[in-house]
């Protein structure tokens, strides 16, 4: 695991933990250093500000070269860097001080959307909603345009309102489900991605419903 911090005290912390959960890390303080050793990294923790250029630049850079997993960790607690970065790719964001019971349950939860099989797929693993066709196993979804492309994360949403075509799911389930059950309920992650569903996805209807949740419609709904 890449450890991207400029404050080699909170490196340090992180690295500790993580070692005592089991995991390899690796530090650096640089973005072009991210750029360099991304490969070597099942998953990347990001601060927005490093030594040589802002965080977000970073990872704008690095998604244009890599789909590692990446989770912003990062002091800067404002909306607007926030979207920014959930936009730009990254798969979670943190705002320090981290909880590290919540920050170890964050990372396997990302581990599970990049890596692990959709739950509850087998009896209905490919779902087709007018010209969209959902491949839940294989983590696919064409359009009579072709392929889109979907993050993992905009993936395991989808695939949850997917499985339950025409049911209302609660936000809360999807938190559950997409993100686990640690997951702060007031998080942004789940409006900015929701939010990438609906703009790359436009033949699909997905029905906001106050108050609870929203509704992925069958096939001519709209």
């Amino acid at each position: 695991m890449l450890i991207a911090e400029d404050d080699a005290s909170v490196a340090g912390a992180l690295a500790a933990v993580l070692a005592r959960a089991g995991h390899e890390t690796t530090g650096v303080a640089r973005g072009g250093d991210v750029l360099l050793r991304h490969r070597d990294a099942e998953l990347v923790l990001l601060d927005l500000g490093l030594e040589d250029m802002d965080g977000l630049e970073a990872l704008r850079r690095l998604r244009a070269v890599s789909d590692v997993p990446a989770i912003v960790v990062t002091a800067r607690g404002d909306e607007r860097s926030t979207v920014r970065a959930l936009r730009l790719g990254a798969d979670d964001y943190l705002v320090k001080p981290v909880r590290m019971h919540e920050l170890l349950a964050r990372i396997e939860a990302v581990a599970r959307r990049r890596g692990g099989p959709d739950a509850g797929a087998g009896a209905a693993d490919v779902v087709i909603v007018d010209d969209v066709r959902i491949d839940l196993a294989a983590h696919r979804v064409s359009t009579t345009a072709g392929d889109v492309a979907l993050t993992p994360t905009e993936h395991a949403l989808l695939a949850v309102l997917a499985r339950r075509v025409g049911v209302a799911v609660s936000r809360q389930q999807i938190l559950d489900e997409v993100w686990g059950d640690a997951y702060a309920a007031t998080s942004r992650s789940y409006d900015v991605h929701l939010a990438q569903v609906r703009q790359k996805l436009p033949g699909l209807t997905i029905t906001t419903i106050r108050g609870f949740g929203c509704r992925l419609e069958e096939g001519d709904a709209a």
